[in-house]
């Protein structure tokens, strides 16, 4: 009987039954060579810059040790805080929350339409969202102290300029990162809505409006809870608020007053930031 000639042999790359349980593979190498010189270059670069910025600055260690017996004399002068003087400060703080929700409220409202007209997904036409982007980016560059400094020279000492200057530095945050998050929305309802002939301002309202919004809650309520400490500090330059009397406290050494402003402070961004928190929750 002749073999069959269909029978293939058997490839000199197949494994022998005496070969034994194949070898496990190596594990792969390291980053190559320049990849590994990269990063340690940029690590390098990186302590170098920080180190000379610490010595044109003075942001030693040493600096740091020799400021600790102050710190602690300091600390001694603040406790036990003054609760005698807590009723005194009840009113302050009130407008200083107030001045808050107010500038935050504002400026979120007017952020909304710039924000829209900045997300080049919304407007596509740069002669219009650039110039936009560059106001924007004019307003954030300017800190609401300085806000709060021009608008006491303008309108006088008290709350109305803290409000304003809250105001604007609420506008230059929401809008920004709002444009970002609206950027960054999913892209299929618009363009679907655009196939079946909706407006604008349809596709506006139906298809980024919900996709945005939660972004929108979230970063008013962040920029809420920034505006009551920054709220706090505006009082140094004559804008209102419980700021005035921790001036005036710091400028007299009553640290013990000073303390007992900063304690109530932080319980009331305490309790602001709990209650973000639940609404936050659902409302997203």
């Amino acid at each position: 009987m002749k073999p069959d000639s269909t029978v293939q042999p058997l490839s000199s790359t197949q494994p022998s039954p005496s070969a034994g349980p194949p070898q496990p593979s190596k594990p792969p190498a390291g980053p190559p060579l320049p990849g590994r010189y990269k990063r340690y270059a940029t690590w390098m670069i990186f302590i170098v810059v920080l180190v000379a910025c610490s010595i044109h600055t003075d942001a030693t260690p040493y600096q740091l040790i020799v400021g600790l017996p102050e710190m602690g004399k300091l600390l001694e002068e603040m406790f036990p805080p003054d609760w005698s003087y807590l009723p005194t400060i009840w009113k302050p703080m009130l407008e200083t929350i107030q001045i808050a929700i107010v500038g935050t409220t504002l400026g979120a409202i007017l952020a909304i339409p710039v924000a829209l007209l900045c997300a080049y997904n919304v407007m596509p036409r740069k002669l219009i969202s650039l110039p936009m982007r560059t106001i924007l980016n004019l307003v954030r560059t300017i800190p609401d102290l300085l806000f709060a400094s021009i608008f006491v020279a303008v309108f006088g000492i008290g709350p109305f300029a803290g409000m304003l200057a809250l105001l604007f530095f609420s506008f230059g945050i929401i809008a920004k990162l709002t444009f970002e998050a609206i950027e960054a929305i999913d892209p299929g309802p618009l363009e679907a809505m655009t196939a079946v002939g909706a407006s604008r301002i349809q596709v506006i309202s139906f298809g980024v409006v919900p996709q945005a919004l939660p972004y929108f809650v979230s970063y008013l309520l962040y920029t809420f809870e920034v505006n009551v400490r920054a709220a706090s500090v505006l009082g140094l330059v004559g804008a209102g608020g419980i700021g005035l009397l921790l001036d005036r406290s710091l400028g007299l050494f009553r640290y013990d007053r000073a303390s007992i402003i900063i304690l109530l402070t932080l319980v009331i961004v305490l309790a602001i930031d709990y209650g973000s928190n639940l609404l936050r929750r659902k409302l997203l």
